[in-house]
């Protein structure tokens, strides 16, 4: 350098490290030249540089400032980046403007205070190379230049795969001179390091370790390839109820095969696997993916149940982890009511927009379609919502197949729901009674739903919403209403499969 370095020569820099793979091809001075006239060439303000000897035959080569260290690895020591005070001084009589060393709270063969000094009785500027914002603040109070993050993560435990923006935040509000390192790999994750403070970006390997970035390419098209094989392959959807289990191989909104397992509800959720493996052991090999729909709700791929009375199921079942393990195929799962709305929005009725899906049937269940995303947890459990003008009875108590039966029988006619709308579409009054009181309240749910999500089609499902004449009646208890706030009603379209379909779905894009 024809000047001395000054912090104004780093300010709103990339720094290129040029530190070659150690014994790799290109562990070469030549190559470490090449690698820094090739980073100023395109913008780089400075270069890193390790060991001695590439400092000093980088030196007469090289016209921006150099940040020069040495790494050993001590024997009774862990600190390994410019740990002697020998080191300080030959990397400055090599050549470098900046010297860089470990900063942390180490045993260390030399204290920090001694090396900062040393660099200094040279005429060099400092680096300090941190863990943390203690470690940034003790080497500001022995007077360093600059605080990096080069060793956040690499002081024990996993090391991280993202860079710490959290740390170059916290080591801005003690001093402006924040120099961000480490896992930097991405030009949008440079540019997050500068807008949280940093006062310069080094980036590494990246940009110099061939070695290093092939390796995140080839990982990356691997997982993508093999991703791409696996969708080529059908999923294995499963519908666990109450009597029965549907299970499929889905591709797409086809179904290429299925098969009925009986549920037995009295043996649990482990013996249900159990049976579900054994059903299509000739399947395997034949899916990539498991995907499963079950009545109550799944979080953190734990299976609970909200009506114990329609699925016995232990609190918090692990179904996930113990459907990989038996099923040999990463699973998914969800409430079966929303895999039918996923289904729909997809493949359906839904047309791929908004929708609210509500399944009526023995009870009332729904799912939610927003923005192109399903709502999970409890969201849809529609059938559960309760009024004060009915007693807070869950509406499916006064909507549902099952509260219809009731009716009939209160009634004087020991008939299920099924004779109820025959006798309904025959002139029965008392039928027709019964089942207009169930498509009014299907009604106020829809228009609650309109006001409350907005959808652009609320979808109608399950044995009670597509019996005949039922969405009709329901769009009659509808009208009169402004022409916005009237809820799109429309029958389902995939039948008993939505949920399987919706599921399959739901897997395959489940990463």
């Amino acid at each position: 350098m024809e000047h001395p370095v000054t912090h104004e020569d780093l300010k709103n820099a990339l720094i290129v490290s040029c530190q070659p793979v150690p014994d790799g091809p290109m562990d070469d001075a030549a190559f470490v030249i090449g690698f820094a006239n090739a980073a100023a060439a395109a913008g780089a303000a400075a270069v890193r540089i390790e060991s001695v000897a590439y400092v000093k035959a980088a030196r007469p080569h090289v016209a921006v400032p150099i940040i020069g260290i040495v790494k050993r690895d001590l024997d009774d020591s862990p600190v390994r980046i410019t740990p002697f005070i020998a080191d300080v001084e030959d990397l400055a009589d090599a050549g470098a403007d900046i010297i860089a060393f470990d900063a942390t709270d180490r045993v260390r063969p030399a204290a920090f205070s001694a090396l900062v000094a040393a660099a200094k009785a040279k005429g060099k500027l400092t680096m300090a190379d941190c863990s943390s914002f203690e470690d940034a603040k003790r080497a500001l109070a022995e007077g360093v230049d600059f605080v990096g993050t080069t060793l956040s993560g690499y002081v024990g435990g996993p090391e991280p795969v993202d860079p710490d923006i959290a740390l170059i935040a916290a080591m801005r509000t003690l001093t402006p001179h924040v120099i961000a390192e480490g896992r930097i790999r991405t030009p949008e994750q440079a540019a997050e390091a500068a807008s949280a403070g940093a006062f310069a970006v080094v980036v590494g390997s990246a940009i110099t370790r061939t070695e290093h970035a092939t390796t995140w390419f080839h990982e990356a098209v691997s997982a993508a390839f093999s991703q791409r094989e696996d969708a080529d392959k059908p999923v294995l959807a499963i519908d666990i109820g109450g009597t029965k289990t549907m299970v499929a191989l889905v591709q797409g909104d086809k179904v290429i095969d299925e098969r009925i397992v009986r549920t037995q509800r009295e043996e649990g959720p482990d013996a249900w696997l159990d049976a579900i493996a054994a059903e299509i052991s000739g399947w395997s090999g034949g899916f990539a993916r498991a995907g499963i729909a079950v009545t109550g709700f799944v979080e953190n791929g734990c299976w609970s149940a909200l009506n114990p009375a329609t699925l016995g199921i232990p609190d918090s079942y692990p179904l996930i982890e113990r459907a990989t393990a038996r099923l040999g195929a990463p699973a998914f799962a969800v409430n079966d009511a929303q895999a039918a709305a996923w289904g729909e929005h997809r493949f359906g009725a839904g047309r791929r927009e908004d929708i609210v899906f509500l399944t009526i049937s023995t009870g009332i269940g729904g799912g939610i379609v927003i923005n192109g995303k399903l709502a999970s947890g409890l969201a849809g459990h529609f059938g559960l919502t309760r009024s004060a003008s009915h007693g807070a009875a869950p509406l499916e108590d006064l909507t549902s197949g099952l509260w219809i039966a009731q009716q009939a029988r209160d009634a004087g006619h020991a008939v299920d729901a099924v004779t109820v709308f025959a006798e309904a579409a025959a002139g029965s009054a008392w039928a027709k009674t019964i089942v207009e009181q169930s498509a009014a309240q299907v009604a106020l749910l829809c228009r609650d739903i309109k006001l409350m999500l907005d959808p652009q089609r609320i979808v109608i499902g399950g044995g009670i919403g597509l019996a005949p004449g039922y969405l009709d009646l329901v769009r009659g208890k509808i009208g009169g209403l402004n022409a916005r706030i009237t809820p799109h009603l429309v029958a389902a379209e995939l039948g008993s499969r939505a949920g399987i379909i919706g599921a399959a779905d739901l897997a395959r894009q489940h990463r």
